[in-house]
């Protein structure tokens, strides 16, 4: 296993930070051996393709330089104006050749590892002058694997050279009793087909290579155990500030609800382990919303408040448990809770008149509908 400066064993694969930092420094997997091999292969092969056209449009050049009337041998601008026909006709007929060879050089670059522009990747760096560090290189994964593909491309490419040649051996020999134009044609065919077939080597090459790349990218940047933490908490902080961060906003939040009670128009208690305040303003609201809830101390702080506020309360423990697990905070009450709370609220509304207006004292309903589904006995 690889082991940092510190002797620590890197045995953790790269987190996703870690692999996006190497990215922006320019650090991603690229394979020489994909790239060599894509331009040489297709190079060839539009050249074959094009033989015909190269050939055709090469003859016109010779044939329009080599024919020169006697005005033209007389005139010393003349060789200037041919020369200048020459490299746009010239140009053009390679065009078509340069913008596929330019293509496929950035595809087969960007193959592996995708597209990267990186400006971190244009500094120089002066660590690379070590001499040293040099040494290590050499004598490092890479290199050996460097020297590997440096090996077997020679074995490759003299291997096919070698089988081209004897097997070709009397088709060579015989293009000399041919006639020249036609023995030309033919050494050129033989030419191509043998470009191409020494080219096809390299494939085997670049399938070895990409896996390769691949795993040794990975391998330089696994991380040991202590960069992991680092990171985790350099990403997401420290456990105990986020532990503290998550106390003040679960205090800020409670503040914050306590300070609705007061304006609520009833308090469900259970009566002692759950306190449910709501509120209902008919004009603005579709159904009434819970402004406050809680259990145990949330529940008797919400009581102690609502009794300084006068705000009525109802001892009603299912529909209190019900409206508790079924409803967050500042959101309307479940459909099915309907019709329990409008007895509620009609019952609190009765209290409140009797309280401004005296007569006869409304009687809490015994029971207020919860459907079985909403129900937390």
């Amino acid at each position: 296993m690889a082991e940092n400066e510190d002797g620590q064993e890197k045995s953790h694969d790269p987190t996703g930070k870690r692999l996006e930092d190497a990215r922006r420094k320019g650090q991603v997997p690229r394979s020489r051996e994909l790239n060599t091999m894509a331009v040489t292969l297709v190079g060839v092969a539009v050249l074959m393709l094009l033989a015909h056209p190269f050939g055709s449009g090469l003859g016109d050049l010779f044939d329009g330089n080599f024919r020169l009337t006697r005005e033209e041998l007389h005139d010393p601008g003349a060789m200037l104006l041919h020369l200048k026909d020459s490299l746009r006709a010239a140009f053009t007929m390679l065009l078509p050749f340069f913008a596929v060879m330019v293509t496929v050089a950035v595809l087969a670059s960007i193959a592996l590892g995708g597209f990267n522009l990186s400006a971190e990747a244009l500094v120089p760096k002066f660590e690379k002058l070590n001499p040293i560090k040099g040494i290590k290189k050499v004598f490092s994964v890479n290199g050996l694997m460097e020297l590997v593909k440096s090996l077997a491309k020679f074995v490759l490419i003299a291997s096919a050279t070698v089988a081209l040649l004897w097997s070709w051996s009397a088709d060579i020999i015989g293009l000399g009793r041919l006639d020249p134009r036609v023995g030309i044609i033919q050494g050129l065919d033989m030419l191509g087909w043998a470009a191409l077939i020494i080219s096809s080597t390299l494939i085997l090459l670049a399938l070895v290579d990409v896996p390769f790349q691949l795993w040794n990218h990975k391998r330089q940047l696994k991380m040991t155990l202590k960069e992991v933490r680092d990171e985790v908490k350099e990403t997401e902080g420290r456990p105990e500030v986020k532990g503290r961060i998550r106390q003040l906003q679960r205090e800020l939040a409670q503040r914050r609800m306590m300070e609705e009670v007061p304006k609520a128009d009833v308090i469900v208690t259970n009566p002692t382990h759950f306190a449910v305040a709501l509120r209902y303003d008919q004009d603005r609201m579709k159904a009434p919303i819970v402004v406050a809830k809680g259990s145990n101390l949330i529940a008797a702080n919400i009581r102690r408040i609502g009794e300084g506020a006068q705000v009525p309360m109802v001892e009603a423990p299912a529909l209190a448990r019900a409206i508790y697990f079924s409803t967050e905070l500042n959101d309307p009450i479940p459909a099915g809770l309907y019709m329990a709370v409008a007895q509620l609220l009609a019952y609190v509304f009765q209290l409140r008149a009797w309280y401004q207006h005296g007569g006869d004292i409304p009687q809490q309903p015994s029971e207020f509908p919860v459907p079985e589904e909403l129900r937390h006995d």
